[in-house]
């Protein structure tokens, strides 16, 4: 590993040459990257080292995936145009997003469940997202609590993403935790307030959160631990049967998810897994937090509770419409989010680099623009800030790393998108992420 100080605006210089050094020079010895540096390697290298469940929840999107299919192809419409015989010998990735300067344009992306790829999760993510000094949106779904992950990478730069529940007691205590914890703002989630039909995880019978996984954000939380426990008091003295509740038939598998959750039900019991079996808290825990992930009657008028809940800087995911980024600076928030969710919530939906435009037109600079959806490789990244992202966030290549490679997989595929960003960004004749504009591109 190379050793990049996290937060210095002037590590990711001369990125490319560095990492390109450190590639070729290890290969004389034989030593190869932990992880394929091509976006479909990457990809394949993945399926074959996580399970069956873990790789369509990663890779899957909804329906038939073509709004996963659109969002890349909107890149394909898309070309670097590049303007020789320019002094590009120095060039600078940093950018400015939330009153710091930043080393890189890149955002982690929230990515939830992360457990299913590595065990060391969120943990694995942060350490390497600090490493390059590139800021990790922590998951409403983490596989491990925010402090947790605070203590793992002290150094790093943190956002903390919300998916605003039907509790806003909850809501206001995941604020405060974030808070707390060194998050520089919320991102607040807007197109999951049902989820999406997602063939693949279907076809599997399959949701993590079924199993306890994915929600370390909510056994964590004081209010929801609360809530967990009247739950179960309410069932204790209630003699009303639940018709909406199938039974679950006793199989191995069945019996295997039971134990599951009840090693994540330790947060709950406080206790170890023996206890933790026969106590009625990790299973309320689960169905707890499938009656309260998320409401459908979110709207404008509920935005302003967030700032009694917290200082923090508001950013909006899930924005797609102009007018919605209008609406957003007009309600007061601190940045827009573009983004559709990777392709996993609507199927046939807009490609988000085709929505970016006329986000970027109508914000006119006022706040900043994050993008993600469709980015696998730094031209990628290069495209989308020509287009006027303020910066790009990755999503699912840093998981497929993980997955393969732990945190060394995440950081080499971090690493290895900078270094094609910053290569880019040279060979088009343009020395600094500023100076990238419409004009470094044409259209196909």
């Amino acid at each position: 590993m190379s050793t990049v100080a996290p937060q210095d605006p002037a590590a990711a210089r001369g990125i490319a040459r560095r990492t390109q050094s450190e590639i070729y020079r290890a290969g004389i010895s034989g030593t190869k990257p932990a992880v394929p540096i091509d976006s479909d390697a990457l990809e394949a290298a993945a399926r074959r080292a996580l399970s069956a469940e873990a790789f369509a929840y990663i890779a899957g999107g909804a329906g038939a995936e073509r709004t996963v299919a659109a969002n890349r192809a909107a890149f394909g419409r898309r070309q670097v145009w590049p303007r020789p015989l320019r002094d590009v010998s120095v060039r600078d990735l940093s950018i400015e997003f939330l009153g710091r300067r930043r080393p890189t344009p890149f955002l982690l992306a929230p990515l939830g469940v992360m457990e299913m790829a590595h065990d060391d999760a969120d943990l694995a993510v942060a350490r390497a997202a600090a490493s390059l000094g590139v800021p990790y949106t922590l998951s409403n779904q983490a596989s491990f609590p925010m402090e947790e992950v605070a203590s793992a990478a002290p150094s790093g730069a943190r956002l903390f993403q919300l998916y605003w529940s039907a509790s806003d007691e909850l809501n206001a205590s995941l604020l405060r935790r974030a808070e707390a914890s060194g998050c520089e703002a919320i991102v607040v989630t807007l197109d999951t307030h049902l989820l999406g039909w997602r063939t693949r995880d279907l076809d599997l019978a399959y949701l993590p959160f079924t199993r306890g996984m994915g929600i370390a954000q909510y056994t964590s939380d004081p209010v929801f631990q609360q809530l967990v426990r009247e739950r179960v008091r309410a069932s204790a003295t209630s003699t009303d049967a639940a018709p909406d509740a199938p039974a679950v038939r006793i199989t191995p598998k069945a019996i295997a998810a039971g134990v599951k959750i009840a090693r994540k039900g330790s947060a709950l019991t406080g206790a170890g897994l023996r206890e933790s079996l026969r106590s009625p808290l990790p299973r309320a825990a689960v169905e707890t937090f499938l009656d309260v992930f998320s409401t459908p009657a979110l709207t404008w008028d509920h935005l302003a509770k967030a700032r009694e809940w917290t200082g923090l800087p508001i950013i909006l995911k899930g924005i797609v419409h102009a007018d919605d980024a209008a609406r957003a600076i007009d309600e007061g928030v601190d940045g827009v989010w573009v983004s559709n969710h990777g392709g996993r919530q609507i199927d046939q939906s807009v490609p988000t680099l085709d929505a970016l435009p006329g986000v970027v037109e109508r914000v006119q600079g006022r706040i900043p623009v994050v993008f993600d959806s469709g980015i696998r490789g730094g031209a990628d990244a290069f495209i989308a800030l020509a287009l006027g992202a303020t910066a790009a966030a990755i999503g699912r290549p840093y998981a497929y790393g993980l997955g393969i490679a732990g945190e060394v997989g995440v950081r080499e595929v971090v690493r290895n998108m900078l270094a094609e960003l910053d290569i880019t960004l040279g060979l088009s004749g343009h020395t600094a992420i500023a100076d990238v504009g419409l004009d470094a591109l044409r259209e196909v």
